[in-house]
């Protein structure tokens, strides 16, 4: 028992922590210039930004382990175009230096969860499928 407390604390927290991130994002864009670049970067990134903590919470309501496995990858998928649009607005200096490593630190962190989380919950599905179970 004590090991399913623990799991329902890590989900509880990182479903927090991928909603505090979609606010971030959101703010970030709201503030973005409105060059016609920076408007279709900033509605790319707010739809990626914002899914994660959405497939998250998805993934936890999960009916079975196929849907749980899959929500946990589209969210993964969505961390990773959430870098992209980061790297993008940086790189392409629509924001001053240093102004989104912050956000890009805990969207590779956040990347970094969910990549781990999909590994292990694909392994458990092989474990069980090679078991009979």
């Amino acid at each position: 028992m004590p090991n399913s407390v623990s799991n329902f604390d890590f989900a509880e927290e990182f479903r927090q922590r991928t909603k505090a991130f979609a606010l971030r994002i959101m703010k970030l864009v709201d503030r973005l210039p409105s060059a016609p670049s920076c408007r279709a970067a900033g509605l790319q990134l707010v739809r990626a930004g914002t899914s994660i903590a959405a497939n998250y919470r998805a993934a936890c309501r999960a009916r079975s382990e196929r849907e749980f496995n899959a929500k946990l990858h589209i969210a993964l998928e969505e961390a990773d175009e959430t870098v992209l649009w980061l790297e993008l607005l940086s790189e392409g200096g629509h924001l001053p230096a240093g102004r989104i490593d912050d956000l890009l630190t805990e969207a590779k962190a956040i990347m970094s969860v969910l990549g781990k989380a999909e590994k292990t919950a694909r392994d458990k599905v092989r474990r069980a499928s090679n078991t009979g179970n």
